[in-house]
């Protein structure tokens, strides 16, 4: 069981302040995550919200058979993937395997965005979720090989 959060505190500057306990997840770096916020509204926002709820209707495949963009937040399935195969659907883009199209309906973002701003983006995504949430994304992480610097 995960103990008392020493979590995360939203300053009145919008800055984000993180601890942890000895068994939660690693503490985000602040600096990170406000990089990654501001990259996300920029990139991101357009298609998954500026709240990261997602599209309207996202579980709903739209007229052509494809599934709208899910939210990141903690209504969301984001927290299920390890920071890896994040990484790997930023940088390569991906198509929804439930779709019926075969087009990548997230398009990659290898060329606009460096290893640094699409970790900042994951760091970021990362505050949206609940402490339980975030632990468990943790897990999958340390089960899943590291990224390295030059991804």
């Amino acid at each position: 069981m995960l103990k008392v959060l020493a979590g995360a505190m939203l300053l009145g500057t919008g800055h984000v302040a993180i601890a942890h306990a000895a068994d939660e997840s690693p503490p985000l770096d602040p600096d990170s995550v406000k990089s990654g916020r501001a990259i996300y509204e920029q990139r991101c926002a357009s298609c998954h919200g500026a709240d990261a709820r997602g599209a309207p209707n996202w579980q709903e495949p739209d007229e052509r058979g494809e599934l709208p963009a899910p939210p990141h937040n903690s209504q969301g399935h984001t927290w299920r993937h390890s920071d890896a195969m994040l990484y790997e659907m930023i940088a390569k883009g991906m198509r929804d395997p439930f779709n019926k199209t075969t087009r990548l309906t997230m398009p990659p973002f290898v060329d606009a965005m460096s290893p640094e701003q699409i970790r900042a983006v994951i760091a970021y995504l990362k505050t949206l979720w609940t402490p339980e949430q975030r632990a468990f994304q943790s897990e999958e992480s340390r089960q899943q090989p590291s990224l390295s610097k030059s991804q």
